[in-house]
């Protein structure tokens, strides 16, 4: 196993740069997820750690080499695709196994790797099954054993699950979290998914056109995101947002909107009299309360079961609220809301950023 350091990395297609000076540190053993939209470059930035582009500048290291000019094969990584890349006429056994053999390992390493993995990946009874005899999910399963018996330093991972269905998704995301937590090897997953960020990550990297917008822990991203972009991305449903002027009066401090509508915020809120800003807040920070807080009109309402999401019209803007507590909602209704004040994001209109108390 060994750590993985991206440092100021650099990617350009002829005058056209992609990734715009990166840095992210990522300790021995722990698994990364890199999330963002279509286009921000988490793909390629992954591929450059693969070797499978070349960096156009800045440095990439594993463990203490730096490996920019080091072929891809001789990283000590392995990479598992969104497509799985079997091959049809090999069996399971022979699929696992078939870089070793390449590398021209004892045939009783092979096999013992091989019958490692497949005991890890539940897949003993397969082994000599071929790639059309399997379900997608059996499919993907073989794909990360091939990776793991090579018993590479770092694993990486391309989109593996978006060929799954919805339900298989959710079940290969929780065995590959519990592949990393039995195997402990560093670990670096792209998605643009956000809830299989949350779900399986240790630290979340959130880029967006070809820079980091924010490192952390799934937790720390949502509870205090560092900006805008990071508030509507991760998150879902979506967090609130509306726009607004912020004002003071003494001790008061509320955020005026357009429609005349005033947002309450903490007397200690950050931000100056006269600033624009967004006022944000969670779905699931909303109470409900009687003749007092904000009056919002319900346009749909969506029953899941453990919770009920309530889209409303509030202030010209359109908001959800998630209730677990088993009430009657109705679209056309009137609602009276009441945000948590200590779970209230307020950001500056202009940069985007979060304003820190």
């Amino acid at each position: 196993m060994a750590s993985v350091s991206v440092e100021a990395v650099r990617k350009r297609y002829g005058a056209l740069e992609v990734i715009h000076g990166i840095d992210i540190a990522i300790p021995d053993g722990e698994f990364v997820v890199l999330v963002g939209p279509s286009g921000c470059g988490k793909s390629t930035l992954l591929r450059m750690i693969a070797g499978l582009e070349e960096i156009s500048g800045g440095t990439v290291r594993i463990g203490q080499r730096v490996v920019n000019q080091v072929p891809s094969k001789d990283r000590d990584i392995a990479m598992v695709f969104q497509n799985y890349a079997l091959y049809p006429h090999m069996t399971v056994r022979e699929n696992m196994g078939f870089s070793l053999r390449l590398r021209k390992a004892e045939t009783e390493v092979i096999a013992e790797r091989v019958q490692r993995a497949a005991q890890i990946l539940s897949l003993t009874e397969l082994l000599d099954r071929h790639p059309k005899q399997l379900s997608g999910g059996q499919r993907q399963r073989v794909a990360m054993g091939r990776a793991i018996v090579r018993n590479p330093q770092v694993f990486l991972f391309d989109e593996p699950l978006s060929n799954l269905d919805a339900k298989l998704r959710v079940q290969m995301r929780t065995e590959i979290k519990a592949l990393h937590q039995q195997l402990k090897t560093t670990s670096i997953y792209v998605t643009h998914d956000q809830i299989e960020a949350m779900t399986m990550a240790d630290r979340i990297v959130v880029m967006h056109d070809g820079i980091v917008e924010q490192i952390g822990t799934p937790l720390e991203l949502y509870d205090t995101p560092a900006n805008l972009f990071v508030a509507g991305f991760i998150g879902s449903p979506a967090i609130n947002l509306i726009r607004g002027i912020l004002r003071r009066d003494g001790g008061r401090c509320w955020v005026a909107t357009e429609a005349g509508v005033d947002l309450p915020l903490n007397g200690d809120a950050a931000g100056q009299d006269g600033q624009a800003v967004v006022y944000g807040f969670r779905p699931e920070h909303l109470t409900p309360v009687e003749n007092s807080g904000l009056l919002s009109r319900i346009e749909v309402v969506e029953p899941t079961g453990a919770n009920t999401f309530v889209y409303a019209e509030l202030s010209g803007a359109q908001i959800c609220g998630v209730f677990s507590e088993r009430r009657s909602f109705a679209a056309g209704e009137t609602l009276h809301l009441m945000p948590q004040l200590d779970r209230v994001h307020l950001f500056d209109a202009a940069s985007g950023r979060r304003l820190a108390a």
